[in-house]
This record gives C-alpha cells, structure tokens and sequence, in this order.
C-alpha cells in the first residue's frame, strides 16, 4: 500500500471513493481547490498489489484524506481542517485512515506552522469518532446543531500539534547532528563551537516546549507576533 500526495489526476477516483462510502459529496473542482491550494496537505492511499496491466490503466486509490488550512480561522489562530477522509470497505481495519490523517497532520505542522487540526463528523458516526478521539486523540470542542444537510448534529473536533512540532524539531535536530558529526574534524575550538551550537538548539527547544504547555495557543500567538515586532 503507497500512501502519497493527491494529484490532479487523482481527483475522480477520489471522488468515486466518497460517493461510494459518504452522504456528503463534493464536485470536481471541490477537490481540485484543495489540491491547487493545499498540495502538501491531501493524500491518497493507492493499492499497489496489483499494478496496472497498461501506462493508461488509472491508479487503485482504496481511501483518501482531503484538507486543507482554514483561510479566515475565526479565532485568529493558523489551523488546519480535516474536509473529508474515507477508505474504501475492503481495505479497512488496516490503518489506512490512521495514516492518511497523521500524514495530513505532519504537512500542516511542517509546512504551514499550525497550531491544531479542527474537523466535524456526525454524532451517529461511531467508528468516525473512535478513531478520531481513540486512535489520534481528537477532543471535541462542541456541539454543532443540524450541521449537515439532512439535519443531523455534528461534533466539532481538534487536536493541538504542540507535541508532533516538539517530534518534528527532535527530528531536525537529530538531522542536523548527524550532519555535523560527520564533519567534526577540525580544531579543538571548531568542535567547541558546535557542540555549544547544538546545546543552544536543544535549550530554545526546551523553552518553547515549556511556553506551549503552560500558555494557551492564544498567547503563543501573541507572544509571536510581539516578538516579530
């Protein structure tokens, strides 16, 4: 199973896959938007057991995550939104839509700097809402009266990515050392340098870990933005 980014020309097997599993349906330049928008942010699950028999045979996409980053957030924080996820009934129970969405969620925190993913799902969607609040550690905010179409509620979900931004700094960090081991030949005072360099990294990490726990996204948010001033 190849689990990548959304491509154009992913976009009407995409939708085959919501209208198969979904009542909430979208046209074709719904997807096309977030894919132009957001390119970093959709994925497609493909199954890839069996290949194609011709070049012009189109990829098996089973399931797919569409996102996308709120434009006029509300509360003024940089977010992302879950719009749609759906796997395909002969490949669930393996993952794939744990996957798609942590995919989707390290995109968000990697390239756009966002403070949480916010998604809604029906208050009848049971399997929905054990992954989302089990599985991946969605909270729900609130309740949401006749959201969809037909009338039924919604719970209004999110998860902060503090945690996955701390993962993705140790990651950088990591990279970063390794890349500098491998050329720490030099003089005494130029390993000097670079170990205080990397004590120095691992010291603003720590800070900025302690400020995101103890504050509410709100004042991150404000303290940044004091601090770009």
């Amino acid at each position: 199973m190849d689990i990548r980014v959304l491509r154009p020309s992913d976009i009407p097997h995409v939708q085959l896959a919501n209208i198969t599993n979904l009542p909430e349906n979208y046209f074709c330049k719904y997807y096309l938007y977030h894919a132009m928008s957001w390119p970093q942010l959709s994925y497609v699950a493909v199954d890839v057991s069996r290949p194609p028999k011709t070049p012009y045979d189109p990829p098996k996409i089973v399931g797919y995550v569409l996102a996308k980053m709120e434009e006029d957030p509300s509360d003024g924080v940089q977010h992302g939104h879950i719009t749609s996820l759906s796997v395909m009934r002969t490949h669930r129970r393996l993952g794939l839509a744990e996957k798609l969405m942590r995919q989707s969620q390290r995109a968000m925190a990697e390239t756009f700097n966002a403070h949480y993913v916010s998604l809604h799902v029906r208050m009848s969607n049971l399997a929905a809402l054990h992954l989302y609040r089990e599985t991946l550690g969605f909270t729900v905010e609130k309740v949401e009266s006749k959201y969809y179409a037909d009338g039924e509620d919604a719970y209004s979900m999110r998860i902060e990515l503090a945690d996955l931004k701390e993962q993705l700094l140790d990651e950088q960090e990591a990279y970063e050392d390794e890349g500098e081991a491998v050329g720490d030949e030099g003089t005494e005072e130029e390993r000097k340098e670079r170990e205080e360099k990397r004590e120095k990294r691992k010291a603003e990490r720590k800070m900025r870990v302690r400020v995101g726990r103890n504050k509410g996204v709100m004042d991150l948010v404000e303290k940044n933005e004091v601090a770009a001033a």
